[in-house]
């Protein structure tokens, strides 16, 4: 079978001649339509263009010639509109088959069985579909898949010098609307702003598709990958955060990629098939994205976006199109409107005009998302439309709190927003003066209040918030963002700057916690592939069975915390023995390198983290090896009411202020406390001041909790007597209200406790 290049290449030799001719366009593809379907031996092959927002059939062979500019298909409709309408491939040994199939019968195409269709893109949009049938049912080969789409991309250039298409594709005949709007999305990065909509890149148009020669357009895309590497060097080089982080990490895996042999050689073979540098970059990258759109794992798309940006700034260079917003540079306050967003190209934006970046796509654990995050930059994802919403120097008002931009606002919106705005510095500002001061209810009871961290600049709340400690830092952070797995060095690098940070505040390392919705590319993939992943391979099952993991581990933390105290916690404990087997391994770590004659920590205390509710059945067996216990409120309310907490339809139906939670926590107390084990809280739950004045009532004295949410948590407890709100618990979780929450918030109100 030939390659790919060399079947596009054929038909792409065919067609140039007719490119090149002074034919009329209707001419032209007629032509093409000959070649593409000689060249696959095909008995049909039809193409198809978006005219004001309809699919007509514009030429064909194979079908009945009298429905060319007669048949028509809305977007959506029949297999041709959902290819336009998805922006997808479709490939079918049995097309009648598909539930989007849809006769017409002016065509004659009933005695056809197999279909394949492509996308013709411009711009992103789908401007039109080329598809082929065949007569017997059989699914068409990769190769003949890619050499259709390649054609494609040649037929966009004829489409759009001819005039032929809409020009914004199917998106075209959507009005953007002038008016005041709200627009909302995902929160990725908290915060408020206010700046005028710049978007990040206009997009680059290839004019020309077809390779004059081949030598000299892959000479070109060496020369733009030199240009690239350099740039991606100085932008990593020039980064400052003031602290090293996470961020630091992004970048290198931001780097590897730059210098992916396999993602040049895909770039090379799309020349040797005929096209121009510009066309073969965009080639590979359409089929990026039709591979991102396939992933359903966020962490393998998340890498798959950073390409994503490598291939529109390769794209740029080689074109020598490389006006971005950045390279023109910001001249007000700005809110940054872009697709996607890679990290090295958010870094060469002038943080001081930089207020805020929305994006259409963008997830929680985006490289780009960790860079904000160091940077302090609002962000907003998953804003569907928002090129065709917001138009460029719209004024907008980012509230990330709240997961939503205003465009274009009113009068009365600007002064919502900037009262908003105010009373949440006024309160940041109350709370932090708050720093200095102790968590000590008014009738004297000193808490402990810590907080939750897994990057190094987390440490830095520390001191921004006056926390006791961290209760609870998440290790895999470092293995999620990694595109293989940390080395002991790496490992022990971060856990000693967090303890060095830290200085005498304890600090909790919670083993690696991955799997289920944490997947990792570089694990076997069989470890992700489970129907249900939260109650799946996951945490310390998973560690367990990898033991190799957890000994390079236990050897970064034991040297990292060499002379001092080591806080090192277990996830997803279900039964005492996998404690006891955890602890089993930390300890052989230990005594080995004793033996080798190497440093210790001066002392090793080992907790659980109690999640699974099985693991409070059997407290009496664990609590003797045990020095501290900590609740993972998140996990444990999906597996005691049996609702995921990803599922949108169900994350706001069980309240965290049910009788069965707080029951089930209450009987936690005594048994903890007559062993001498320290109790927490170290899920979202404490975060929530009305949340974590019920742990109190219930004698919960220990939490664990996000840095933003320490200042309202000790406003709140310094108003409170907890004498007094435990005599309330009890009473209510003897004879529990049908409303537990609107209770507990009567009392708050009459007793006057502060609720931010």
């Amino acid at each position: 079978m030939p390659s790919a290049a060399a079947s596009a290449r054929e038909i792409l030799v065919r067609l140039h001649d007719v490119m090149a001719s002074r034919t009329l366009p209707q001419a032209k593809l007629n032509s093409v339509v000959q070649i593409v379907g000689e060249a696959m031996h095909s008995e049909v092959c039809s193409i198809y263009l978006l005219r004001d927002g309809v699919l007509e059939l514009y030429a064909t062979r194979g079908l009945a010639q009298e429905a060319v500019h007669v048949t028509k298909l809305a977007l959506g409709e029949g297999l041709v509109g959902k290819i336009a309408e998805d922006v997808e491939t479709l490939n079918l040994d049995e097309a009648a088959s598909h539930p989007d199939f849809a006769y017409k019968p002016e065509t004659g195409e009933e005695k056809f069985h197999s279909f394949a269709g492509v996308p013709i893109i411009r711009r992103e949009r789908a401007v039109g579909v080329l598809c082929v049938q065949h007569a017997d049912p059989h699914k068409y080969d990769d190769v003949e898949i890619e050499a259709l789409q390649t054609v494609a991309m040649v037929l966009s250039e004829l489409i759009a010098n001819a005039d032929l298409a809409d020009a914004g594709g199917a998106a075209a005949a959507r009005p953007q609307s002038t008016a005041a709007m709200r627009i909302q999305g995902l929160k990725l990065v908290d915060g408020m702003a206010s700046g005028y909509a710049v978007f990040h890149q206009p997009r680059v148009t290839i004019e020309h598709t077809v390779a004059e020669d081949v030598e000299a357009e892959r000479h070109r895309v060496y020369a733009a990958f030199d240009k690239m590497r350099e740039q991606i060097e100085r932008i990593s080089a020039q980064a400052e955060f003031g602290v090293g982080g996470e961020h630091e990490e992004v970048l290198e895996t931001y780097k590897m990629f730059a210098y992916d042999e396999g993602w040049a050689r895909r770039i090379n073979e799309a020349i040797d098939s005929g096209l121009t540098a510009e066309a073969a970059i965009e080639r590979v990258q359409q089929r990026t994205r039709t591979r991102m759109r396939q992933i359903d794992d966020p962490l393998l798309a998340d890498r798959m976006h950073d390409l994503e940006d490598l291939s529109n700034r390769l794209l740029r260079i080689v074109s020598g199109q490389m006006g971005t917003a950045a390279q023109l540079g910001l001249r007000q306050d700005t809110i940054l409107i872009a697709r996607n967003l890679g990290p090295a190209e958010l870094l060469e934006y002038d943080r001081r005009r930089l207020k805020g970046v929305i994006l259409e796509e963008g997830s929680l654990t985006a490289h780009v998302t960790i860079v904000a995050r160091a940077m302090g930059v609002p962000v907003l994802g998953r804003v569907k439309g928002v090129r065709r919403l917001i138009g460029e120097g719209d004024l907008l008002l980012l509230d990330v709190t709240a997961g939503n931009v205003f465009a274009r606002p009113s009068s009365s919106m600007e002064e919502a927003f900037e009262t908003k705005l105010e009373l949440r510095q006024q309160r940041r500002a109350a709370f932090a003066a708050l720093k200095s001061e102790a968590p000590v209810t008014k009738d004297g009871h000193r808490l402990t209040v810590m907080v939750n961290a897994g990057l190094r600049d987390d440490v830095a709340a520390l001191d921004v918030t006056g926390a006791d400690g961290i209760g609870l830092f998440r290790t895999e952070f470092q293995f999620l963002i990694s595109s293989t797995l940390p080395s002991r060095e790496r490992q022990q690098k971060l856990y000693r700057d967090v303890l060095d940070a830290a200085g005498d505040r304890p600090v909790i390392f919670r083993t690696v916690d991955i799997g289920g919705d944490k997947a990792l590319p570089y694990l076997n993939k069989e470890d992700a592939d489970e129907e249900n992943p939260a109650m799946g391979w996951r945490a310390l099952r998973l560690a367990l069975d990898r033991g190799g993991l957890m000994k390079v581990q236990a050897r970064a933390l034991l040297d990292a915390a060499a002379g001092r105290t080591l806080n090192v916690m277990f996830p997803m404990v279900s039964e005492p023995w996998e404690f006891d087997e955890a602890r089993a391994l930390f300890e052989a770590q230990r005594e080995w390198m004793e033996a080798r004659g190497r440093k210790l920590p001066a002392e090793i205390r080992y907790g659980a983290m109690l999640e699974v509710p099985a693991l409070a059945e059997q407290l009496d067996l664990l609590l003797p090896h045990i020095d501290f216990l900590s609740v993972g409120t998140n996990d444990l309310t999906q597996f005691l009411f049996a609702a995921d907490r990803a599922n949108p339809r169900l994350a706001e139906r069980y309240d965290w202020l049910s009788a069965a939670i707080l029951r089930f926590l209450r009987r936690l107390v005594a048994p903890t406390r007559a062993a001498g084990v320290q109790l927490a809280v170290c899920g979202e739950m404490g975060g929530r001041p009305l949340e974590a004045m019920a742990l109190i009532g219930l004698g919960i004295d220990r939490l664990s909790i996000t840095p933003a949410a320490v200042g309202p948590i000790k406003a709140m407890v310094r108003s409170l007597d907890r004498t007094a709100l435990m005599a309330h618990m009890e009473a209510l979780l003897a004879a529990p209200p049908r409303d537990m929450r609107g209770a507990l918030q009567a009392w708050a109100t009459q007793s006057g406790v502060e609720l931010a």
